[in-house]
Protein backbone atom coordinates (compact mmCIF):
# COMPACT_ATOMS: atom_id res chain seq x y z
CA UNK A 1 0.00 0.00 0.00
CA UNK A 2 1.05 3.71 -1.01
CA UNK A 3 0.45 6.32 1.20
CA UNK A 4 -0.09 9.93 1.16
CA UNK A 5 1.03 11.93 4.44
CA UNK A 6 0.15 15.55 5.56
CA UNK A 7 -0.08 17.58 8.80
CA UNK A 8 0.03 14.16 10.69
CA UNK A 9 -2.02 12.36 9.05
CA UNK A 10 -1.16 8.91 6.99
CA UNK A 11 -3.62 8.32 4.30
CA UNK A 12 -3.49 5.29 2.33
CA UNK A 13 -3.25 6.73 -1.22
CA UNK A 14 -6.32 3.98 -2.89
CA UNK A 15 -9.45 4.46 -1.18
CA UNK A 16 -12.86 2.46 -1.63
CA UNK A 17 -15.96 4.60 -1.97
CA UNK A 18 -19.61 3.14 -1.33
CA UNK A 19 -21.49 5.88 -2.75
CA UNK A 20 -24.07 4.45 -4.40
CA UNK A 21 -23.52 0.89 -3.10
CA UNK A 22 -26.83 -0.84 -1.51
CA UNK A 23 -26.38 -2.82 1.76
CA UNK A 24 -26.33 -6.23 0.15
CA UNK A 25 -23.47 -4.93 -2.57
CA UNK A 26 -21.73 -3.47 0.40
CA UNK A 27 -21.63 -6.97 2.33
CA UNK A 28 -20.83 -9.19 -0.38
CA UNK A 29 -17.94 -6.88 -1.77
CA UNK A 30 -16.08 -5.69 1.14
CA UNK A 31 -14.73 -9.00 2.58
CA UNK A 32 -12.93 -9.11 -1.46
CA UNK A 33 -11.71 -5.30 -0.57
CA UNK A 34 -9.97 -6.23 2.52
CA UNK A 35 -8.51 -9.47 0.48
CA UNK A 36 -7.42 -7.08 -2.46
CA UNK A 37 -5.81 -4.91 0.39
CA UNK A 38 -8.17 -1.74 0.65
CA UNK A 39 -7.67 -0.16 4.12
CA UNK A 40 -9.27 2.70 3.50
CA UNK A 41 -13.37 2.81 3.29
CA UNK A 42 -15.10 6.12 2.21
CA UNK A 43 -18.73 6.73 3.46
CA UNK A 44 -20.90 9.78 4.55
CA UNK A 45 -24.31 9.99 6.50
CA UNK A 46 -26.26 10.74 3.61
CA UNK A 47 -24.74 7.39 1.44
CA UNK A 48 -27.28 5.71 3.86
CA UNK A 49 -25.23 2.70 4.31
CA UNK A 50 -22.63 3.49 7.00
CA UNK A 51 -24.12 0.58 9.08
CA UNK A 52 -23.64 -1.75 6.26
CA UNK A 53 -19.71 -0.78 6.03
CA UNK A 54 -19.78 -1.33 9.77
CA UNK A 55 -21.27 -4.78 9.81
CA UNK A 56 -19.06 -6.27 7.02
CA UNK A 57 -15.54 -4.59 8.46
CA UNK A 58 -16.42 -6.40 11.21
CA UNK A 59 -17.97 -9.91 9.92
CA UNK A 60 -14.82 -9.44 7.78
CA UNK A 61 -12.72 -9.59 11.26
CA UNK A 62 -10.83 -6.81 9.85
CA UNK A 63 -8.96 -5.09 12.81
CA UNK A 64 -9.91 -1.49 13.25
CA UNK A 65 -5.84 -0.26 13.65
CA UNK A 66 -5.63 -1.39 10.14
CA UNK A 67 -8.25 0.47 8.70
CA UNK A 68 -8.82 4.35 7.90
CA UNK A 69 -12.37 5.22 7.70
CA UNK A 70 -13.88 8.54 6.88
CA UNK A 71 -17.38 9.78 6.53
CA UNK A 72 -18.64 12.81 5.67
CA UNK A 73 -21.79 15.16 7.97
CA UNK A 74 -24.75 15.92 5.75
CA UNK A 75 -25.55 19.17 5.48
CA UNK A 76 -29.30 18.68 6.99
CA UNK A 77 -27.09 18.30 10.57
CA UNK A 78 -25.25 21.52 9.71
CA UNK A 79 -27.06 23.19 13.39
CA UNK A 80 -25.60 23.41 16.99
CA UNK A 81 -27.94 20.37 17.86
CA UNK A 82 -27.74 18.44 15.40
CA UNK A 83 -23.71 17.74 14.29
CA UNK A 84 -21.89 16.61 16.80
CA UNK A 85 -25.08 14.17 17.18
CA UNK A 86 -25.62 12.53 14.24
CA UNK A 87 -21.39 12.37 14.48
CA UNK A 88 -22.34 10.03 17.06
CA UNK A 89 -24.84 8.24 15.02
CA UNK A 90 -21.99 7.25 12.57
CA UNK A 91 -19.90 6.15 15.19
CA UNK A 92 -22.43 4.08 16.02
CA UNK A 93 -23.78 2.23 13.18
CA UNK A 94 -19.88 2.00 11.75
CA UNK A 95 -19.58 0.34 15.42
CA UNK A 96 -16.25 2.39 16.17
CA UNK A 97 -15.38 4.94 18.77
CA UNK A 98 -13.67 7.15 16.63
CA UNK A 99 -13.71 7.91 12.49
CA UNK A 100 -10.34 8.41 11.24
CA UNK A 101 -11.36 11.46 9.33
CA UNK A 102 -14.58 13.80 9.49
CA UNK A 103 -15.05 15.67 6.46
CA UNK A 104 -18.39 18.48 6.12
CA UNK A 105 -19.86 17.05 2.96
CA UNK A 106 -20.70 20.24 0.82
CA UNK A 107 -20.59 23.70 2.05
CA UNK A 108 -23.99 24.17 1.12
CA UNK A 109 -25.25 28.45 0.77
CA UNK A 110 -27.03 28.44 4.36
CA UNK A 111 -24.38 27.80 7.07
CA UNK A 112 -20.89 29.84 6.96
CA UNK A 113 -17.91 28.24 6.15
CA UNK A 114 -16.16 28.96 9.62
CA UNK A 115 -19.27 27.55 11.47
CA UNK A 116 -19.16 24.81 9.55
CA UNK A 117 -14.87 24.12 10.58
CA UNK A 118 -15.90 25.38 14.61
CA UNK A 119 -18.12 22.50 14.40
CA UNK A 120 -15.41 19.64 12.95
CA UNK A 121 -13.30 20.73 15.82
CA UNK A 122 -15.78 20.41 18.01
CA UNK A 123 -15.76 16.50 17.23
CA UNK A 124 -11.97 16.53 16.83
CA UNK A 125 -11.78 17.74 20.07
CA UNK A 126 -14.20 15.22 21.91
CA UNK A 127 -12.30 12.45 20.24
CA UNK A 128 -15.08 11.55 17.53
CA UNK A 129 -12.44 11.91 14.72
CA UNK A 130 -8.52 11.52 14.43
CA UNK A 131 -8.44 14.31 11.79
CA UNK A 132 -11.07 16.79 9.75
CA UNK A 133 -11.55 18.20 6.52
CA UNK A 134 -13.63 19.31 3.56
CA UNK A 135 -15.96 18.05 0.93
CA UNK A 136 -16.33 19.91 -2.55
CA UNK A 137 -14.87 23.31 -1.11
CA UNK A 138 -14.11 26.20 -3.60
CA UNK A 139 -10.47 27.48 -3.52
CA UNK A 140 -12.05 30.66 -1.25
CA UNK A 141 -13.71 28.52 1.08
CA UNK A 142 -10.74 26.20 1.77
CA UNK A 143 -8.78 29.21 2.29
CA UNK A 144 -11.60 30.37 4.92
CA UNK A 145 -11.51 26.83 6.43
CA UNK A 146 -8.10 26.80 7.01
CA UNK A 147 -8.44 30.47 8.48
CA UNK A 148 -11.22 29.20 10.66
CA UNK A 149 -9.61 26.14 12.14
CA UNK A 150 -7.64 25.47 14.91
CA UNK A 151 -6.49 21.78 13.84
CA UNK A 152 -5.17 21.08 10.32
CA UNK A 153 -7.56 21.01 7.18
CA UNK A 154 -5.90 17.58 5.63
CA UNK A 155 -8.01 17.40 2.91
CA UNK A 156 -10.39 18.51 0.55
CA UNK A 157 -12.40 15.88 -1.51
CA UNK A 158 -13.73 16.97 -4.99
CA UNK A 159 -14.29 15.83 -8.40
CA UNK A 160 -11.30 14.60 -9.99
CA UNK A 161 -10.90 12.64 -13.63
CA UNK A 162 -9.35 13.53 -17.12
CA UNK A 163 -12.15 15.55 -18.68
CA UNK A 164 -11.71 18.32 -15.14
CA UNK A 165 -9.49 20.79 -15.05
CA UNK A 166 -8.74 20.61 -11.15
CA UNK A 167 -5.12 22.29 -11.92
CA UNK A 168 -6.06 25.79 -9.84
CA UNK A 169 -7.27 23.62 -6.68
CA UNK A 170 -3.74 21.23 -6.62
CA UNK A 171 -1.63 24.34 -6.55
CA UNK A 172 -3.51 25.63 -3.77
CA UNK A 173 -3.44 22.28 -2.01
CA UNK A 174 0.48 22.29 -2.78
CA UNK A 175 0.91 25.68 -1.49
CA UNK A 176 -1.10 25.01 2.14
CA UNK A 177 -0.08 21.29 2.74
CA UNK A 178 -3.46 20.13 2.16
CA UNK A 179 -4.03 16.86 -0.07
CA UNK A 180 -6.83 16.44 -2.55
CA UNK A 181 -8.75 13.19 -2.34
CA UNK A 182 -10.51 12.56 -5.55
CA UNK A 183 -14.14 11.24 -6.17
CA UNK A 184 -15.62 10.25 -9.67
CA UNK A 185 -12.07 9.54 -11.16
CA UNK A 186 -13.89 7.30 -13.77
CA UNK A 187 -16.12 10.15 -15.14
CA UNK A 188 -19.03 8.29 -14.72
CA UNK A 189 -17.98 5.28 -17.13
CA UNK A 190 -15.69 7.62 -19.73
CA UNK A 191 -12.32 6.82 -18.92
CA UNK A 192 -12.72 3.27 -19.42
CA UNK A 193 -13.89 3.59 -22.67
CA UNK A 194 -11.81 6.69 -23.63
CA UNK A 195 -9.59 5.91 -26.84
CA UNK A 196 -6.57 7.39 -26.17
CA UNK A 197 -6.31 6.23 -22.30
CA UNK A 198 -6.77 2.88 -23.82
CA UNK A 199 -4.24 3.66 -26.14
CA UNK A 200 -1.24 4.42 -22.99
CA UNK A 201 -3.13 1.32 -20.44
CA UNK A 202 -1.80 -1.06 -23.64
CA UNK A 203 1.48 0.31 -23.60
CA UNK A 204 1.48 -0.38 -20.53
CA UNK A 205 -0.39 -4.02 -20.07
CA UNK A 206 -3.33 -2.41 -17.90
CA UNK A 207 -6.49 -1.26 -18.31
CA UNK A 208 -7.76 2.07 -18.92
CA UNK A 209 -9.37 2.14 -15.57
CA UNK A 210 -5.82 1.51 -14.05
CA UNK A 211 -3.92 4.28 -16.28
CA UNK A 212 -7.20 6.71 -14.86
CA UNK A 213 -6.33 6.10 -11.26
CA UNK A 214 -2.73 5.66 -11.57
CA UNK A 215 -3.10 8.81 -13.55
CA UNK A 216 -4.57 10.49 -9.89
CA UNK A 217 -2.30 8.83 -7.96
CA UNK A 218 0.66 9.83 -9.41
CA UNK A 219 -0.42 13.93 -8.73
CA UNK A 220 -0.08 13.09 -4.95
CA UNK A 221 -4.34 12.40 -5.44
CA UNK A 222 -5.65 10.77 -2.94
CA UNK A 223 -7.92 8.07 -4.72
CA UNK A 224 -11.38 6.90 -4.31
CA UNK A 225 -11.91 3.82 -6.59
CA UNK A 226 -15.55 1.73 -6.14
CA UNK A 227 -16.54 -1.31 -7.89
CA UNK A 228 -19.58 -3.76 -6.60
CA UNK A 229 -17.81 -6.55 -8.13
CA UNK A 230 -15.47 -8.10 -6.25
CA UNK A 231 -13.43 -9.64 -9.43
CA UNK A 232 -12.80 -5.63 -10.03
CA UNK A 233 -11.09 -5.43 -6.91
CA UNK A 234 -7.65 -6.82 -7.89
CA UNK A 235 -7.60 -4.56 -10.94
CA UNK A 236 -8.52 -1.32 -9.17
CA UNK A 237 -5.69 -2.09 -6.37
CA UNK A 238 -3.30 -3.06 -8.87
CA UNK A 239 -1.77 0.30 -9.63
CA UNK A 240 1.68 0.57 -7.73
CA UNK A 241 3.43 -1.55 -10.11
CA UNK A 242 3.92 0.97 -12.91
CA UNK A 243 4.25 4.73 -13.69
CA UNK A 244 2.89 6.58 -16.26
CA UNK A 245 5.68 9.15 -18.15
CA UNK A 246 5.64 12.82 -18.17
CA UNK A 247 4.18 12.92 -22.18
CA UNK A 248 1.38 10.71 -21.22
CA UNK A 249 0.42 12.50 -17.87
CA UNK A 250 0.68 15.63 -19.71
CA UNK A 251 -1.73 13.83 -23.25
CA UNK A 252 -4.42 12.50 -20.34
CA UNK A 253 -4.72 16.23 -18.93
CA UNK A 254 -5.15 17.34 -21.85
CA UNK A 255 -8.63 16.23 -22.25
CA UNK A 256 -9.64 18.02 -19.99
CA UNK A 257 -12.73 20.38 -21.14
CA UNK A 258 -14.75 23.34 -20.09
CA UNK A 259 -18.30 21.48 -19.84
CA UNK A 260 -16.26 18.19 -17.91
CA UNK A 261 -17.79 19.01 -14.41
CA UNK A 262 -20.25 15.92 -13.76
CA UNK A 263 -20.95 17.12 -10.05
CA UNK A 264 -23.07 20.18 -8.98
CA UNK A 265 -25.74 20.40 -7.16
CA UNK A 266 -27.62 23.45 -6.73
CA UNK A 267 -28.04 24.99 -3.36
CA UNK A 268 -24.77 22.65 -2.13
CA UNK A 269 -22.51 23.46 -4.58
CA UNK A 270 -20.43 26.63 -4.48
CA UNK A 271 -19.04 29.15 -7.32
CA UNK A 272 -16.43 27.08 -8.37
CA UNK A 273 -14.56 29.71 -10.12
CA UNK A 274 -14.31 31.34 -6.84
Amino acid sequence: MHYVTTQGAKIPALGFGVFRMSEAEIEAVVPAALDAGFRHYDTAQIYENEAALGRALAAAGAKRDDLFLTTKVWVANYSADRFLASVDESLDKLGVAQVDLLLAHWPGDAIPVAQQVEWLNSALAAGKTRFIGVSNYNRAQLRAAMAASTAPIVTNQIEMHPYLDQSAMAALALETDTRLTGYFGMADGAVPRDALIGEIAARHGKSAAQVGLRWLVQQGVIVLSKTAKPARLAENFAIFDFALTEAEMAAIGGLARPEGRLVSPPGLAPDWAA
